[in-house]
């Protein structure tokens, strides 16, 4: 029996959990470039520890840590319970959620709650929908905007840019030409901010001063150093084509390993915002292999308002750990902002830090 679109790209999104969960995709020999950096102990830091305070803003809502529970599912039958769990989490510790690529709920309402079950379990933090590039490349209607946007009442729109993944993806879309025109437009219409995100790759300052000049409010870089989507989907291409090579041998692992590492892209884009003070208005996210709170309170000081994360909290709650991992990583948080004299996030920002030598 011949499978449908839908059909395909349900199979797709639940092939993509179970090997982030059970195979080895993260990149080679390649941290995100967080441990090349060292913050300065501050030997007198002038602050009750009890009354550190990790709120801050984010595209105008107060959140409670700087922590956004990254894009991972949705479209197929256990992505309802994941989303939910996932939801229930970000409600508590009061974070921002994104929801997996909404393509699937444009193309078949069978999974629609897969999606929706997001708002109801998180009524009162922030929820991010998300469409792929390629369909925005490939021209969005307002209705089929409307619709995702309205499916979990979301408070703001991630478009995620992944040309490295759909080159490796079996039935990928590589057909990229017009995205920054047509992202130009949703960003002008759509009632909601938008938010440019890598899947893994990076992004640069160059990149990021386009996606600003096309409207979006923040970008997310996820960068090298975490999953590498390439990797996935080179596991489900051998999988399906019996390893068969596409690819030359002596250039596989580079292509594999592709990518810019997340610190890199927030320093880049920390000088573009210091060089030209019309883009500082640009929020930026750090995601790409974040581990623990020193990799959050680190990105922060390189200039990130936020970290996100996903493998490593799916990880926690398919181990049961998800809320005990939650509450560390802001554990580790409040140790560094204590020992760097950061009584606020404002006030990590402009933490003393260095690359080690």
């Amino acid at each position: 029996m011949q499978q449908t679109s839908a059909t395909i790209t349900a199979e797709r999104k639940q092939s993509h959990v179970d090997i982030c969960l059970h195979r080895e995709v993260c990149f080679d020999g390649q941290d995100p470039g967080l441990d090349s950096w060292r913050f300065e102990h501050n030997a007198a830091p002038e602050i009750d520890a009890a009354e550190i305070d990790l709120t801050t803003v984010f595209l105008g809502r107060r959140i409670g840590l700087p922590l956004m529970i990254s894009s991972m599912t949705g479209g197929y039958g256990d992505a309802l319970s994941l989303n939910r769990t996932l939801a229930e989490a970000a409600e508590k510790y009061r974070i921002p959620l994104g929801v997996g690529s909404m393509r699937q709920a444009l193309e078949d309402s069978s999974h629609r709650e897969s999606f929706a079950i997001v708002r109801k379990s998180a009524p009162s933090v922030p929820v991010y929908a998300n469409i792929g590039a390629p369909e925005v490349a490939a021209g969005l209607s307002s209705a089929q905007l409307s619709s995702m946007l309205d499916l979990i009442e979301a408070d703001a729109l991630i478009v995620h840019l992944n040309p490295a993944q759909e080159l490796f993806q079996p039935e990928g879309s590589t057909a990229f030409r017009g995205f920054l025109d047509k992202l130009h437009t949703i960003s002008a219409t759509i009632p909601v901010p938008v938010i440019a995100k890598e899947v893994g790759c990076g992004i640069s300052a160059i990149v990021a001063r386009k996606l600003a000049d096309a409207g979006v409010k923040a970008v997310d870089v996820a960068g090298a150093g975490g999953i590498s989507w390439q990797k996935v989907e080179e596991c489900r291409y051998i999988d399906r084509f019996n390893h068969e090579e596409r690819f030359t041998p002596s250039a596989i692992d580079e292509l594999l390993n592709w990518g810019i590492p997340t610190a890199d892209c927030l320093t880049g884009i920390a000088a573009l915002k210091k060089r030209h003070p019309e883009y500082l208005p640009l929020s930026v996210i750090s995601s790409g292999g974040i581990r623990n709170g020193i990799d959050i309170a680190k990105s922060i000081a390189l200039g990130a308002d936020i970290a996100a994360s996903a493998q490593q909290l799916l990880k926690a709650l398919h181990a049961g750990k998800l809320d005990r991992t939650i509450e560390t990583w802001a554990n580790d948080l409040k140790a560094v902002m204590f020992l760097t004299g950061s009584a606020t996030i404002e006030q990590l920002k402009q933490a003393s830090i260095h690359k080690k030598s």
